[in-house]
């Protein structure tokens, strides 16, 4: 079996699951903003186990420390910046917006890494693009929106998940994906009091089960497809580890249909049969 192949499985997998659950917490009233502070927490663990593999040999020379930090800032600081672009613009616009970002990915390993694929290959990774701009679709909605201040945040989060990709298969070239996978936990963690200050404590907040704890067991999730994905990345070629990753919310709306009942819309259902598609390609 392919290395990369197996992990890239298992990430798009496990976001699939969490990307289904994690509305639970949300919608019992614990906010986006504090999932963002337990979803960091939950790193923790997942990176000790990480460093227990390689026998705690962390890499801390300045040029892992940048490379590593970078690829955590990017994704978590990413993250961030979309919670206000969701607060000033609507998010049928955001998330399509935003989840075309493995294009800039796929562009930069090409251009910089000289990574290659075959044409089946390539024809996975444009029907994968395709696929995810369709999954990503939601309905309009009536909120108005001022200004163009939120597209800026959404450009921002779309270079940032882009190049964190990038830097990331970069950064696995001359490090240990482990000491990668420490860097974003660390620098994930340092972002939580950002997170604690975007939070509206004006608003009830659940701090039972169904908030943060229920939360830590959701994203726990995210976590370890985030350690995997560091781990496909390794043997893997970002050209088409990413573009298969992102592909998680398939499994998402699948799950969500059993879950809260709601029919997809068709472009959501031709966006399902578009990654089937794409996915068998990538694998081959």
């Amino acid at each position: 079996m392919k290395l990369w192949l197996i992990f890239a499985i298992v990430t798009t997998l496990f976001w699939g699951v969490w990307g289904a659950l994690i509305e639970i917490p949300e919608k019992a009233g614990f906010p986006a903003t504090l999932g963002y502070t337990v979803w960091a927490i939950t790193m923790i663990p997942c990176a000790l186990v990480a460093l227990w593999v390689i026998g705690g040999k962390l890499e801390w020379d300045r040029r892992s420390i940048l490379l590593g930090s970078t690829v955590g800032l990017l994704g978590a600081g990413g993250q961030l910046i979309l919670f206000q672009a969701l607060r000033l613009g609507p998010a049928y616009l955001v998330f399509p917006i935003i989840s075309l970002y493995p294009t800039l990915t796929v562009l930069l390993s090409v251009t910089l890494l000289k990574e290659k694929a075959g044409r089946r290959a390539w024809i996975g990774i444009a029907l994968a693009l395709v696929a995810i701009f369709l999954l990503s679709y939601q309905p309009p909605t009536s909120q108005l929106v001022g200004g163009y201040f939120w597209l800026f945040l959404a450009l921002l989060v779309f270079a940032a998940w882009g190049l964190q990709a990038y830097v990331m298969k970069f950064s696995n070239e001359t490090m240990k994906a482990e000491s990668i996978f420490f860097y974003m936990m660390l620098t994930a963690v340092i972002l939580i009091p950002f997170a604690i200050l975007m939070t509206d404590f004006g608003q009830p907040i659940n701090w039972g089960f169904k908030g943060p704890y229920l939360a830590a067991l959701i994203q726990v999730l995210n976590s370890i497809g985030a350690l995997c994905l560091v781990y496909a990345l390794r043997y893997g070629k970002a050209i088409i580890v990413v573009p298969m990753t992102a592909l998680a919310p398939v499994l998402t709306v699948l799950l969500s249909l059993a879950i809260w009942q709601v029919t997809p819309h068709p472009l959501t259902g031709a966006g399902i049969v578009v990654a089937s598609i794409s996915i068998y390609l990538m694998a081959e």
